[in-house]
């Protein structure tokens, strides 16, 4: 189990309103600790201000930072019917069995009408739906790209500080763009199925690269053998330095929970290589990279889209249609009109 840490101390100074509603700003400090302390509204409330993009988003991360770290970050990717979510249910058992306790972010399909999750994950994990120590929320990608939600990062962040020992992403398994999982998780699995092609699609797709364990489910139905095969030889052509690791495959049925022991020992061998090796601090690392700039870039788009309504990105579009100013040049213009102390003047329709 995770160490607990206390909760940080509360300022004593007025906190920012949310701006939604009209609404008083929320506690988030209260929350955090009462987070912390297992209380899973908590969790929830501070998970739908990040996914809401709240007022108090900045807040929350200050208030989880010093807290979070220390949570391993696993993900789940694979195509559409090859048992994800059974798969996901029955690791959330075992690692229960060790006392862990364990979050889980499946992520849905948005409905093009609510924007909401269109499957609905906590029904099918319902078997867990009592344990005050199982966390489960689906997200909706809201039509973000990569089969992940985009605020996926800071919603990990927000449950590790919660004191989740183990975090699970289930991805919607949309397929070629679905590797993005691998930049947010410690250990990604790669689930196939017998019979669907899956090996050859896993290749096509660039997830043998991510892949840290392969899962042949329903291992029970014919054919999984030859997709072990598959998997093994495609994974041998595979480019690995000297020392690095060798991704094993491991058969379940998960269903019945078959193989799901040996899973988890494969996810705990892998886990101790990140460590033995500093491959965890480097993709932690770059995880955190990819983060500051997926803000710092949001953040500069908000500034673009905030210009004063003077014309400045169609006057300079114009430019380029019409020849007098190619788009790398444009697009300077279009930044030094959002650097502080850079005059308009710069941007100014002119000449090229």
């Amino acid at each position: 189990m995770t160490a607990e840490r206390a909760p940080e101390p509360r300022p004593t100074g007025p906190q920012p309103h949310s701006g939604r509603r009209g609404s008083r700003a929320t506690d988030v400090h209260d929350l955090v600790g009462r987070a912390r302390g297992g209380d899973q509204r908590a969790v929830a409330r501070l998970i739908s201000l990040v996914e809401d993009g709240s007022g108090q988003l900045r807040t929350i991360m200050q208030a989880v930072a010093p807290l979070a770290g220390r949570a391993r970050v696993l993900g789940l990717t694979g195509a559409p019917g090859v048992g994800k979510s059974t798969t996901t249910s029955a690791l959330v058992r075992a690692y229960r069995h060790r006392g862990s306790r364990v979050g889980v972010l499946a992520v849905d399909p948005s409905s093009p009408f609510t924007g909401g999750a269109l499957l609905g994950d906590r029904v099918r994990m319902q078997a867990h739906a009592t344990d005050r120590d199982v966390f489960i929320r689906s997200m909706a990608t809201r039509g973000h790209l990569g089969g992940l939600a985009s605020a996926t990062p800071q919603v990990l962040r927000v449950l590790d500080a919660a004191g989740y020992d183990v975090i699970m992403i289930e991805t919607v398994g949309v397929g070629q763009a679905e590797v993005e999982v691998a930049s947010l998780a410690d250990t990604t699995m790669v689930l196939v199925a017998p019979g669907m092609g899956d090996a050859i699609q896993a290749a096509k797709a660039g997830v043998l690269e991510v892949g840290d364990v392969f899962v042949v489910n329903k291992a029970d139905r014919d054919g999984a053998q030859q997709a072990v095969r598959d998997l093994r030889n495609m994974i041998a052509l595979a480019d690995r330095h000297e020392g690095g690791w060798a991704p094993p495959i491991v058969s379940t049925v998960a269903v019945r929970d078959e193989g799901i022991e040996e899973l988890a020992g494969r996810l705990d061998a892998h886990a101790a290589w990140l460590d033995s090796s500093g491959e965890l601090v480097r993709r932690r690392r770059a995880r955190a990279a990819g983060e500051v700039a997926d803000i710092a870039l949001e953040q500069l788009r908000a500034r673009i889209g905030a210009l004063p309504g003077d014309g400045r990105l169609s006057q300079l579009a114009a430019k380029v249609v019409g020849g007098e100013m190619d788009p790398y040049t444009a697009a300077d213009r279009l930044l030094d009109s959002v650097r502080p102390g850079v005059a308009a003047e710069r941007v100014a329709p002119g000449p090229g």
